[in-house]
């Protein structure tokens, strides 16, 4: 089995729980599904910034900033993508990046 990054860009889960419960309860569900192939849990992140190639730094990530990111065990880049497919990432017009990690 390999590990996958999945690096979730565009839309992030609203602080508030009670804001949009639907989107954090697709969320539950799509972990659940992914069940022990979800390597600890999802982890969204806060404050974002860029290192550019100059020293300057870009408030907000970028261009396209990363909202969070999963560790996935799966047992081909094909299944890793299949289960972003059922993402709720992507419903809310977001995009995954998926990468395969290199083992130690």
């Amino acid at each position: 089995m390999t590990v996958y990054l999945f690096a979730y860009h565009g839309p992030r889960l609203p602080r508030d729980k009670t804001k949009d419960a639907d989107a954090i309860a697709a969320w539950r569900a799509w972990m659940d599904q992914l069940g022990s192939a979800l390597e600890g849990s999802n982890n969204p992140v806060n404050i974002t910034k860029t290192v550019n190639t100059d020293g300057s730094i870009s408030e907000g990530g970028g261009a396209n900033p990363v909202a969070g990111l999963s560790f996935i065990t799966a047992d081909s880049i094909d299944a890793a993508l299949k289960a972003a497919k059922t993402c709720p990432q992507l419903a809310a017009g977001g995009s995954i990046e998926i990468a395969e990690l290199v083992p130690r």
